[in-house]
């Protein structure tokens, strides 16, 4: 078993758990009283790059990252540094995260949020509109075509917008056929955790013009957001660099006018 098909046996273990205490009908209930899902999309394809600032305790990859205590107070700090959106993990075996640290972060800020967790049926996406999630993360190598295919139907369909996620050069077609409008592409290996800055470079180019790309894992600092600018990012996606900095506020506002500068815009594809 692998690293993902590891994490995604316990997710189904502790949605099982979840599904026993909130039935799908009392879920869609609570998705009825939710207001509109923010057009995130709209956002992140922007002229500028956008940072998409990340709420993460730890990874499989490096164990634990940072002690948050306060989800709420740093997405609100990076907010203020002009963060585009919010990410929260929700994943709670691997990464620490709940869907509280989500409930938290949807009452403190204006942007818009993503839940970034294994998504693999319909009522974990119900789960994130109901938690006022405006983007929910779809992992190609996670799903068979079909699910893929519905999943982002359903995300769509409650007005959020799927981010989806590839990280081999095949999966670019199955997320463009999946009917993707956003696509990220994680330099972090789903099988060595190993972060190779040169997957975007190569896997970007296969990416349809209209389709938002996000550059996801390995951002470091300001000169990373204008390498992957360069390479044709409409988005960064940064957890770790941002949640290990004391000054969470300007290490993402020091990536916003990076991403932001004119001189990028001549150079970008």
């Amino acid at each position: 078993m692998n690293v993902l098909e590891s994490i995604v046996a316990g997710v189904r273990e502790d949605l099982e758990a979840r599904q026993q205490q909130c039935p799908m009908d009392a879920l869609k209930e609570r998705a009825a009283r939710i207001p509109g899902a923010k057009d995130a999309r709209q956002i992140l394809a922007s002229k500028e790059v956008s940072v998409i600032a990340e709420v993460k305790r730890q990874s499989p990859s490096k164990g634990e990252i940072a002690d948050i205590s306060d989800p709420a107070a740093l997405a609100s700090e990076y907010e203020a540094g002009g963060a585009a959106a919010i990410s929260v993990v929700t994943e709670t075996r691997r990464f620490g995260g709940t869907l509280a640290d989500l409930d938290a972060v949807r009452g403190k800020v204006d942007v818009p949020v993503l839940r970034k967790d294994f998504i693999i049926t319909p009522y974990q996406v119900w789960e994130a509109r109901a938690h006022g999630a405006d983007m929910v993360l779809l992992i190609v190598a996670a799903l068979e075509q079909m699910a893929l295919e519905s999943l982002v139907e359903r995300v769509h369909s409650l007005g959020m917008a799927a981010l989806v996620e590839v990280h081999e050069d095949d999966e670019v077609k199955r997320a463009v056929d999946a009917g993707a409008r956003i696509i990220g592409v994680n330099a972090r290996s789903l099988k060595s955790l190993e972060v190779d800055r040169g997957t975007f470079g190569r896997i970007a180019p296969m990416i349809p013009d209209g389709i938002v790309r996000v550059a996801e894992s390995g951002i470091r600092d300001s000169h990373d957001v204008v390498e992957y600018a360069r390479l044709g990012a409409d988005a960064v996606l940064v957890g770790e660099a941002l949640v290990k900095d004391r000054d969470p506020r300007t290490a993402v506002a020091e990536m916003v006018a990076a991403g932001a500068h004119p001189a990028l815009r001549a150079v970008r594809p």
